[in-house]
């Protein structure tokens, strides 16, 4: 095992592996909860969705330290689960089989890319900026999600405001206390105070404890009796549609397709060199060793996600808990792999866990995720107006795809006005001429 994963030789050891790859495991294991909630919204079977999440999160982890040996661990991402529900199955009308079509040509995009010359291209032609930015839109609009599916924030009175109250469903006007939005608010307080003290595990030990004190609310709902009965991975099973993705059009399809592998390409990258770059893993040219096979290993697993009935697999930057305990090989990932295997047993248990225990964790994220926005010239107006476009535009807009279309647009027409053409790269003029024919469709 120590000359397969040359644990000695990067300087580690069997247990700040294993130790590690726990800290990584606890530091994501929210996705195992939050995921199923987050896809169930489209008619997915909720219990399903959760072995899909656990089981593709294994097959990445696993792939990426038997091809890559890096201590990175994958799972159905978020940003890209919140594209799948609320973009392309609710914006643009796809159903959730249609949509995890979509997710495995986009797995299969990702691969032809991640094997090719075209990867580093790609990579390269996209602005940081851009990518930043995505980055930070994504996370507000998760952000966003969060703070609507406990009605604290709604648009009963035309406009968004917070509501303390709420709508009784009797029909007559009456309006009750916002139990799930005050529940929500106390577990954002506990999770946001377990994060400040760094302890590990804090999404996942905010989400478990919001739910306990669901129970006197009237929130949380525990069964009389809790059993595997029922739960399997049928309802979602390579249940993908290619039928009627081409009912909608070719445009809107290629669309979502590419946002799918560009954030997924963006988000994976981003990770691993960001990552790594901290940790010290890098070369002298700053380039992560294996790191083409670790994008490969999360193309695969985007791809056996799709089958097994869940939205797009990528790298978590929860994998640099893992690595600031001492985690650098890939055995630190079979770790995280292995747990989530287990995981499967808490099926169950994530059907009783109320939104309004999830919702905190959705706001955490999204804080972690405008963090991107710092590294982007405010002061330089050709790259503060597309990169203010893209983040708000995929919350005041409601689609993640809208805010890249936004981003792309108004970058290359601004270059463009300045006479600066040529510092736009091919691809992003591409990219923004199909959103620009997507919109004249769709307006039609």
């Amino acid at each position: 095992m120590d000359k397969f994963f040359k644990i000695t030789e990067r300087g580690s050891s069997v247990r700040s592996e294993i130790v590690g790859g726990v800290t990584t495991f606890f530091a994501m294991a929210y996705i195992i909860f939050v995921n199923p909630q987050m896809l169930s919204q489209t008619g997915m079977d909720a219990n399903g969705v959760m072995l899909a999440t656990c089981i593709s999160a294994a097959i990445g982890c696993l792939l990426t330290a038997l091809l890559a040996n890096a201590p990175f661990a994958q799972a159905p991402g978020m940003g890209l689960n919140a594209f799948f529900t609320f973009t392309v199955c609710f914006g643009m009308g796809y159903t959730w089989q249609e949509a995890l079509a979509i997710v495995l040509l986009s797995g299969v995009l990702f691969l032809v890319i991640a094997v090719s010359p075209l990867r580093s291209k790609i990579i390269s032609s996209i602005p940081a900026f851009l990518k930043s930015a995505i980055s930070a839109g994504i996370g507000l609009f998760i952000a966003f999600i969060g703070l609507l599916n406990v009605k604290l924030v709604g648009f009963g009175s035309g406009v968004p405001a917070l509501q303390f109250l709420v709508d009784d469903g009797s029909g007559t006007g009456a309006t009750v206390v916002n139990t799930a939005g005050i529940l929500c608010i106390i577990g954002l307080l506990i999770t946001a105070i377990l994060m400040c003290y760094k302890v590990k595990g804090a999404i996942v030990i905010g989400i478990l404890v919001t739910a306990i004190i669901g129970v006197p609310l009237g929130e949380t709902h525990i069964p009389s009796a809790i059993t595997m009965e029922g739960v399997s991975l049928a309802p979602v099973l390579f249940k993908m549609d290619f039928g009627g993705i081409m009912a909608k059009g070719l445009v809107p399809l290629v669309t979502a397709v590419i946002s799918f592998t560009l954030v997924d390409c963006f988000d994976t990258v981003g990770t691993l060199i960001g990552t790594a770059t901290n940790a010290g893993l890098t070369d002298r040219r700053g380039n992560l060793p294996g790191g083409d096979r670790a994008l490969i290993a999360d193309a695969v697993a985007t791809c056996c996600g799709a089958c097994l009935g869940t939205s797009t697999v990528t790298t978590f930057v929860e994998s640099s808990t893992g690595i600031a305990e001492g985690a650098r090989t890939g055995l630190s990932s079979i770790v995280v792999g292995v747990l989530f295997l287990v995981s499967c047993l808490l099926a169950p248990v994530t059907g009783i866990v109320p939104s309004a225990a999830t919702a905190p964790a959705l706001i955490i994220v999204g804080v972690l995720m405008l963090k991107g926005a710092a590294s982007i010239d405010w002061n330089d107006l050709e790259c503060a107006i597309p990169a203010f476009l893209t983040i708000s535009m995929m919350p005041f807009a409601y689609s993640i795809s809208d805010g890249i279309g936004f981003g792309f647009i108004s970058y290359s027409i601004i270059k463009v006005a300045r006479g600066k053409a040529k510092e736009v790269p091919v691809l992003v003029y591409i990219i923004a001429a199909l959103f620009v024919l997507k919109y004249i469709l769709t307006s039609m």
